[in-house]
């Protein structure tokens, strides 16, 4: 059994769909970012960075935190959605740590300035713009390259999905990019997904463009 402790944000989905994806089973504990309960002491004993998600493997003791450490240990110990051979394994893990050094906090960042700021910082703004295109486009093309984010269907696909899933938020235009329009139709009929999405709770249901 884990212990998953997320909330409902991307980083979050990320792991709560490999879960799902996986067949692990788990149990999701929710910590409310916008309380604070990221930072109780008994949680930064999971997560000293105090960040969601964290998992606790009761199986072996493991407490682990960051988001694509998490999803690379249970592809692991499910032996799926992270192949085995090269070099197969290396260009998933190059398409995850894309997502968590560039997709993820330039979309973050952008939800700050475009959707929860707006007007106070225009320079921010129309960088963030740029680079919202820029990185949607680098999707775009290597989904009609590979058809997945590295050919099969993988822990990349599953921690980028859930950042394009908030594509109103950072004012991408979905329809400009139609690989990535498909696949995140694709993904989002998933059972899997549909359930991940929703842990700890249901805010929305998934956005359909």
């Amino acid at each position: 059994m884990i212990d998953l402790y997320t909330w409902t944000t991307p980083n979050g989905r990320k792991v709560s769909i490999a879960l799902e994806e996986m067949e692990l089973p788990y149990e999701a504990h929710a910590i409310d970012i916008g309380q604070g309960e990221q930072h109780a002491p008994d949680f930064l004993e999971i997560s000293p960075n105090n960040k969601i998600p964290a998992i606790h493997d009761r199986d072996n003791g493991l407490k682990l935190m960051e988001s694509g450490a998490i999803l690379i240990y249970l592809a692991e110990k499910s032996g799926r959605f992270l192949p085995t051979a090269e070099p197969a394994r290396t260009r998933v893990i190059e398409w995850l740590m894309w997502q968590m050094a560039g997709f993820g906090p330039m979309l973050g960042q952008a939800h700050v300035f475009l959707k929860f700021n707006p007007g106070k910082a225009p320079f921010a703004e129309e960088r963030l713009r740029k680079e919202v295109d820029r990185l949607y486009g680098v999707l775009d093309t290597q989904l009609a390259r590979e058809g997945h984010v590295s050919g099969e269907y993988s822990i990349a696909d599953m921690a980028i999905w859930p950042w394009v899933s908030r594509y109103e938020w950072h004012g991408a235009d979905i329809e400009a990019y139609p690989e990535v329009k498909r696949w995140y139709l694709e993904i989002a009929r998933r059972e899997a997904v549909q359930k991940g999405y929703h842990v700890p709770k249901f805010t929305q249901d998934i956005p359909m463009p």
